[in-house]
């Protein structure tokens, strides 16, 4: 039938609407259906994800024509039920069908899988095996399930169907296993599975190299991505060079990316997804020089390609560069996904900017029509920290409240936020709740409670969170805990108490923690402390201007003025300049930064006379 013909060929082209539209001009014509039409057209209703009225009205004329009985109509309508958002239809349609197949069955549970109602899933695949024997694509859909699930017990289940049913032969199979035991952590399970598959295809080195950079094991990655080219025949792909660029991405393995992006260059394998990875890893690694110029070489930006340009000018401290290529973004007229959003209001939240940042909530308020926009857990708690760190607590507090689901990285950004602002007990409060809604904490959780302790001089509660991470939680705690704890004692004093933390550690020291005490010692006038702490962090960095300038300020404070004189000639010699400061000031909706000792800014006396003036008035 020729109305067919042209249908399906619009839908092979990904015309899905315009399919749709050939539908109805054909019915307005009167032109007769028949069994072929209905399957075509459900395929180009699959695509409309959120659009149920369409597939509706294909049904109901179906049902008109004595054609709901049919069992590849019926496939094909539960698909497209699935692929709408229409589960409940699809499972009524499945529940009225007199005879279902394999098909039928793992269409089902493939769309429970996709809403993450994975209980429901695995018991309509047991009542599955009570009728027909699963094939290989229902036990790739129930591994995915697995990989939602929150214990190891269905996969294993799942993965033990497969040896006796003798499934575990086809490749797909045996990759969807190794990706489950994967998601699950298990290093002994991938190991072993991985070492058992005699011809191991590109898709299990993948999986392997994705585990491993998942647990930060780059040695691994690199040794297997070397063996992967030693081999002959094993042929690595884009997607191969895309995990392990992404893997030195977070490593920051300047040296290591750096001999992929050659690799890449050498094979000419470009595509604009491996380019993003590659701007990703140098934005990473500070190299913003080189993001900026493979992001003018990506023809075809996608939302993530933008938002990778924007995260390496935050990382590195670019905000308004950021903001720049928003409003970019905006002139040429794109979409912008809630990742984009989020990334603006980081920007905002790292300037201050909180009336731009108001402005920019506004706006995602009246988004809650979109289905992106709804419920999204990473934009609610860019929200939160923006409010935050512009220092409206009340609104963060109203943010927070509205939050549906609050995951550990919401509880811990709101106990950091206040904790931040001298809430300490806020702060203390906020966790108490989090573990009453037993939302397990995690390190970056309990580093959020010690700096609140340190802000506010809560020492016998900081004392108390550094011990419970351990003994209750079993986090060891990493040099950032320590840093805090030693900041916590020198805040208020106790710099004995502090140095022995240090001397204790099972970790070396970096300067960070060094600098802390040798910041206590100033304040409190510890000379001998001070000079201590000094000598150990100038061995770890000689050439950092601003401890020389904390060590300059512990002699100053005790009339050690030759020695004062003594190192200001050292910095002199090695021409050591403290980076000046930096800040920010928003104007009617323009930020403007400024640097200490600037007068660049066309309005700068105009500036000057004002700060004197609000200087006198304090």
């Amino acid at each position: 039938m020729m109305w067919n013909l042209i249908i399906k060929s619009h839908v092979d082209m990904g015309l899905f609407h315009s399919a749709f539209s050939l539908y109805k001009q054909m019915r307005l014509m009167g032109v007769q259906h028949d069994t072929f039409t209905f399957p075509i057209i459900n395929r180009a209703l699959s695509s409309f994800r959120t659009d149920s009225i369409c597939g509706k009205m294909v049904h109901c004329v179906a049902i008109q024509m004595g054609l709901d009985l049919d069992l590849y109509f019926c496939n094909t309508m539960i698909h497209a039920y699935v692929k709408c958002g229409c589960l409940d239809y699809g499972r009524h349609l499945f529940d009225l069908m007199s005879q279902r197949d394999v098909v039928s069955w793992t269409l089902m549970i493939d769309g429970y899988v996709n809403v993450r109602r994975v209980s429901v899933a695995f018991g309509l695949f047991n009542k599955m095996k009570m009728e027909l024997e699963p094939n290989s694509v229902t036990l790739i859909v129930m591994l995915q399930a697995c990989c939602a699930s929150a214990t190891l017990n269905e996969g294993t289940q799942i993965h033990g169907h497969a040896v006796k049913s003798g499934l575990l032969m086809d490749w797909s199979v045996k990759n969807s296993v190794l990706k489950m035991y994967s998601s699950k952590g298990s290093d002994e399970k991938v190991g072993l599975l991985f070492s058992e598959i005699n011809r191991k295809d590109v898709a299990s080195w993948n999986i392997l190299i994705s585990f491993y950079s998942s647990k930060g094991e780059m040695m691994r990655v690199a040794c297997l991505f070397n063996e992967m080219r030693r081999l002959e025949l094993c042929l690595w792909n884009i997607e191969t060079l895309t995990l392990v660029v992404s893997a030195f991405a977070k490593s920051g393995s300047l040296f290591e990316g750096e001999a992929m992006h050659c690799l890449v260059i050498k094979t000419g394998f470009f595509d604009d997804v491996l380019l993003t990875s590659l701007l990703d890893f140098y934005s990473k690694c500070g190299k913003l020089e080189i993001s900026a110029q493979l992001f003018k070489e990506i023809h075809c930006k996608s939302n993530i390609t933008w938002g990778a340009m924007m995260s390496g000018f935050i990382q590195n401290g670019y905000f308004i560069d950021a903001i720049f290529l928003f409003q970019q973004m905006q002139a040429d007229d794109l979409v912008i996904a809630p990742e984009i959003w989020r990334n603006l209001l980081d920007a905002y939240a790292n300037l201050g900017a909180l009336k731009l940042g108001k402005v920019v909530h506004g706006y995602l308020i009246k988004q809650l029509r979109d289905e992106a926009f709804q419920s999204n857990a990473h934009l609610d708690t860019s929200i939160l920290n923006m409010y935050l760190r512009g220092g409206s607590i009340s609104s963060a507090r109203q943010v927070f409240d509205r939050i549906l689901v609050k995951d550990v990285v919401a509880w811990t950004t709101m106990i950091e936020g206040v904790g931040s602002h001298g809430f300490g007990f806020e702060a203390l409060d906020y966790f108490n709740l989090m573990i009453e809604q037993r939302v397990r904490p995690n390190e970056i959780t309990f580093l959020s409670l010690l700096s609140a302790c340190s802000h506010s001089g809560l020492v016998s509660e900081g004392c108390k969170f550094y011990h419970t991470m351990k003994w209750g939680y079993g986090i060891e705690p990493g040099l950032d805990h320590h840093t805090c704890i030693v900041d916590l004692f020198g805040r208020c004093g106790m710099l004995k108490e502090a140095l022995v933390v240090i001397l204790k550690m099972k970790i070396l020291p970096d300067s960070r923690i060094w600098g802390a005490l040798l910041a206590a010692s100033r304040v409190y006038g510890n000379k001998r402390i001070g000079e201590y702490a000094a000598q150990r962090v100038l061995e770890l960095e000689s050439d950092n201007a601003g401890y020389y300038t904390l060590l300059s300020n512990v002699k100053a404070s005790v009339g050690r003025w030759n020695e004062v004189e003594e190192l200001r000639r050292v910095m002199s010699e090695k021409n050591l300049k403290k980076k000046p400061g930096w800040s920010c000031i928003e104007v009617k909706g323009v930020i403007q930064g400024f640097v200490s000792g600037d007068i660049s800014h066309s309005e700068a006396d105009e500036i000057c006379e004002t700060l004197c003036r609000l200087s006198r008035a304090t």
